[in-house]
């Protein structure tokens, strides 16, 4: 064990030797020295045939037929017939070719290489009295409070207590852009503070931060093998042992020995083997660079095929930052505004707050309004107890569950609201209605022309599925050009949408928030969360978009195609490259040393084949700027 181990050690210096042993040779070939040549040849096989028949043993071992183990018996076979150059130079080539594969294998690790390392190591921790210690993170507990200076990483996932400064986000969402900072605000662990001072109270510490389930992610979508892999895996089991019985077949039936090792040669499908594996890794590394999480090789695979592509609303093709733009009181007071935001101060939903925020902005003051009860009524919205009165505060489902009629002026409103894109929120106190509030969402910048492009890459149907009403989904799909909608829907009323549609023979993607759409993210065969940095996207989807961009969401499918298109070319070369080698050897162009050569570069060229996945990125849409600014004056 220890020798093999200090083989390993040494393999590159081996190498070395055999080639230095071997330029010995051909000058005793050209010199004319005899001696010289036939021992320089002999020594440079014995020594570079050695980490080689290691390598066959070890893999023996565990009853697996291995490429070094037909290399180790066409060695021996080239000496039992005094071709000691032929042994050299075979073994020198296998040697020489590993040490390239690992170099440029690698390469396409650089990108995954480079996330793990961006994983900060210490952490100036606040004690007793404000005095600061250095520490290992691992040793930071949930609770604690961090100093993060001007240049330095976030050591830990946490909330800013105080400080403020600008923050980039690359390490987590691959845009390299600065985010503002500020007391209360949420930081990620692996983040760099580009300027000012903060204190954060550690949330979440060591594998448990968002960065670092990234990392773990990345890191074990590279073993998650895709249906290519899969099946290479399954062929060579079989194969590589019938290089062995072919070759012995050979032999036997043509009484040519040297021909039989030649096949052994000819027959190693290192080639295969490798090309699929390395495109996957390429492929997922070139992800992580570019903010998007693929979960494994199969879900790339999967990603490819994607014909449909259903996105829930609020927060995915819209940016979630919502606003009261209009505003219906039907009574004498402010009675039913006071009491609605009193409700919705105890929410933390986009539409809650943006009635809270229209409150506050007026300058109300609602703290002396006491809320009893409150009970969510999914997909229709609260029904509260305040002041020892009833307070329904949701859509027009809602009232009509609670057989409340809405006169023809309050109808008018509501229509006229949700014309215009809006979504509506009724405020009824005591079965009557008191206030209809519209609140608009604003549209993502570029999703239209981002829609338009997954439709060239291969995407036949885009779908929208939401829980808004029919008329503002409807102008958002207007606008977004979007093939098909289904609104007023709850949760579990998308789910059977997906369903639907997988019926259908059609291979399903769903792209939403990775909270509230889990079911549906579920269901589908490819789940998309725009992640925004949040565990919980990580943890419940098979791909995350980091910055919730979606020029990400065209990477990924890009990259998705690209990368099983990369994994087909990687076997065709090697396949083909087998066919070359028999169809040479039958032709009397191939022996055994130049099988070994072509043999060597067919790994290389399928290596580098994958390794321009590293530099793949998707042209990007042209964003009409006149049409986004045309689009938030509308919904906003």
């Amino acid at each position: 064990m220890k020798f093999q181990r200090f083989i390993n050690q040494h393999i590159n210096q081996i190498t070395l030797i055999t080639a230095a042993l071997i330029g010995i040779g051909l000058l005793g070939l050209i010199t004319k020295i005899g001696w010289l040549y036939t021992w320089s040849f002999i020594l440079a096989s014995i020594i570079s045939a050695v980490p080689i028949v290691l390598r066959a043993f070890s893999a023996l071992r565990f009853k697996t037929i291995s490429i070094e183990l037909l290399v180790s018996i066409a060695v021996v076979g080239a000496f039992i017939i005094g071709e000691y150059n032929e042994s050299a130079i075979v073994t020198f080539l296998f040697l020489f070719g590993t040490f390239l594969e690992n170099k440029t294998l690698a390469k396409t690790r650089h990108s995954i290489k480079d996330l793990t390392e961006m994983a900060p190591t210490t952490a100036l921790v606040i004690g007793e009295h404000d005095q600061i210690e250095e520490t290992d993170v691992d040793l930071v507990d949930t609770g604690d409070v961090v100093l993060v200076k001007t240049g330095a990483q976030v050591p830990v996932d946490g909330r800013i207590v105080s400080g403020s400064g600008h923050v980039n986000e690359a390490s987590i969402t691959g845009e390299a852009k600065l985010v503002s900072k500020t007391s209360g605000d949420s930081v990620y662990s692996g983040t760099i503070l580009d300027n000012g001072t903060l204190k954060v109270q550690a949330t979440k510490v060591g594998d448990d931060t968002t960065f670092g389930k990234i990392v773990e992610l990345v890191e074990n979508a590279q073993d998650t093998k895709s249906p290519a892999e899969k099946f290479i895996d399954r062929f060579a089991t079989y194969y590589t042992p019938a290089v062995l019985i072919i070759a012995a077949l050979v032999g036997i039936i043509f009484s040519d020995f040297r021909l039989a090792i030649t096949v052994l040669v000819l027959g190693c499908p290192g080639a295969l083997v490798i090309g699929a594996p390395v495109s996957n890794v390429a492929g997922i590394g070139n992800g992580a660079k570019h903010g998007v999480l693929v979960k494994g090789g199969d879900v790339m695979n999967t990603l490819s095929h994607v014909d449909t592509i259903i996105f829930d609303k609020t927060g995915t093709l819209t940016e979630g930052k919502t606003a009261v733009t209009h505003f219906h009181t039907y009574s004498d007071d402010e009675k039913g505004l006071l009491v609605a935001a009193a409700v919705e101060s105890q929410s933390d939903h986009p539409l809650a707050k943006a009635v809270v925020d229209f409150v506050q902005s007026k300058h109300l003051d609602f703290s002396d309004i006491s809320v009893t009860s409150s009970n969510t009524i999914k997909g229709r919205g609260i029904n509260a107890l305040v002041n020892q009165e009833r307070v329904l505060i949701g859509n027009q489902r809602l009232m009509a569950d609670n057989r409340i009629e809405l006169s023809t002026k309050q109808l008018d409103d509501l229509h006229a609201i949700q014309r215009q894109g809006s979504s509506s929120v009724i405020v009824a106190v005591n079965h009557s209605v008191q206030v209809i509030i519209g609140i608009s969402d604003v549209v993502r910048t570029g999703v239209k022309e981002s829609l338009q492009q997954l439709k060239k890459m291969g995407v036949k149907k885009t779908v929208m599925l939401t829980g808004d009403n029919q008329l503002t989904a409807q102008a958002v799909a207007k606008q977004l050009q979007i093939d098909e909608l289904h609104a007023d829907l709850l949760p579990e009323q998308k789910v059977t949408f997906v369903k639907q549609f997988q019926n259908e023979d059609q291979k399903v993607a769903f792209v939403g928030d990775g909270i509230n759409d889990s079911p549906s993210i579920a269901t589908a065969d490819i789940g998309i969360a725009m992640g925004s940095g949040t565990d919980v996207a990580v943890e419940t989807s098979d791909v995350v978009l980091m910055s919730s961009g979606f020029d990400e969401l065209v990477h990924a499918f890009g990259l998705a195609k690209k990368t099983v298109l990369n994994t087909k070319e990687n076997i065709i070369i090697a396949v083909g490259t087998v066919v070359f080698l028999l169809i040479g050897l039958i032709a009397g162009y191939i022996y055994m040393a130049s099988g070994m050569l072509v043999h060597e570069a067919s790994i290389l060229v399928v290596i580098f084949n994958a390794m321009r996945l590293i530099q793949y990125q998707t042209k990007l849409p042209k964003i009409d700027v006149d049409q986004v600014t045309e689009s938030r004056v509308k919904l906003s």
